[in-house]
């Protein structure tokens, strides 16, 4: 990022309107405000809190040129990668999880040239949001210093004026779109987040469009007896839809936990078909369903059930005696 850049981006986003208005609409009205080209950053981590009902509406838009940023990339970032919409990605790793291994469809993609990869830190990734959110055209840290990750993007160096310390500098990054799913929010977009909120806080902060699923939409007056759960304000949203176990088959803590059989299944079919089997996940679980409901009818009620009832069980567990 040059200084035309960073000042026309900052420049955009400062004048973003932050209205205090209604923002309830629907997952399919949310996802028509991302554009062919634009940036989107994804919010939650790995399978945690992935706003895949989002991710759906935005692939069955059939977007191009897209470019996508998230701190740990779970498989979302394959289906964007083999319908055809992704055009680049920024992340630190993308894998559902250790006991799947890498991405072997990111690997066929990059050693194709069909998907170039900028790799970063989860750190500087993270620095990157934060440095945007507040405005400033970098911040400075140590993370990368020393390894291979400081050619790739547009890390640079520079002496600490205290210490004459080497540190490493990260440009802020300005997503055009952030997708976030979340506990709950009203309708004027004021979202809550149980347990660990990720970088959402300054990724929400960071883009021009915030576009929000919630478990549920709770009544402004909820929303103020707990102001201290509320972390994404409403004037930075722009629109918030109703998405019941909207990061399904990736887990939303304390509601449903991650199912593990569901990737067991699509790690082996990628494990035997490769990216035919991704198109064909793509073709059952994104294109054919018409609605929220009728994905989640592909699970089954029992399905959804032991998952809620797993996440009650952990939750449980973690809590003092």
């Amino acid at each position: 990022m040059n200084a035309a850049d960073f000042v026309e981006a900052r420049r955009r986003l400062e004048a973003k309107p932050r209205v205090a208005g209604e923002k309830l609409t629907t997952l399919e009205a949310a996802a028509r405000r991302v554009k062919n080209g634009d940036h989107i950053a994804i919010g939650g981590c790995l399978y945690s809190r992935t706003p895949m009902a989002l991710v759906r509406e935005v692939l069955r838009l059939r977007r191009r040129r897209l470019t996508l940023s998230r701190n740990l990339m779970c498989y979302e970032g394959e289906l964007f990668m083999v319908a055809g919409a992704a055009e680049k990605i920024l992340t630190s790793w993308m894998s559902i999880g250790l006991p799947w291994g890498i991405s072997k469809i990111l690997r066929e993609y990059v050693e194709g040239g069909r998907v170039p990869v900028e790799e970063w830190s989860h750190l500087a990734l993270g620095l990157r949001y934060r440095a945007a959110a507040m405005g400033v055209p970098f911040l400075p840290t140590l993370t990368m210093l020393g390894s291979d990750l400081m050619p790739v993007g547009q890390a640079k160096t520079m002496p600490c004026p205290f210490t004459g310390e080497t540190l490493c500098l990260v440009p802020a990054l300005f997503p055009d779109v952030a997708i976030l799913h979340v506990h709950r929010a009203d309708r004027f977009g004021n979202c809550q987040i149980d347990g660990y909120p990720h970088m959402d806080a300054d990724i929400a902060r960071a883009a021009t469009t915030v576009l929000v699923s919630a478990e549920e939409i709770i009544s402004e007056e909820e929303i103020r007896r707990h102001p201290d759960r509320t972390v994404i304000p409403g004037f930075v949203v722009d629109a918030v839809a109703e998405a019941p176990f909207g990061s399904y088959p990736h887990e939303c803590y304390g509601l449903y936990e991650a199912d593990f059989d569901h990737f067991d299944v699509y790690a082996g079919a990628i494990e035997a078909r490769g990216s035919t089997a991704v198109t064909e996940y793509l073709d059952r679980f994104v294109f054919a369903p018409p609605t929220h409901a009728d994905y989640l009818a592909l699970f089954g009620e029992d399905a959804l059930a032991r998952q809620r009832a797993r996440a009650r069980e952990l939750t449980r567990s973690h809590e003092p005696a």
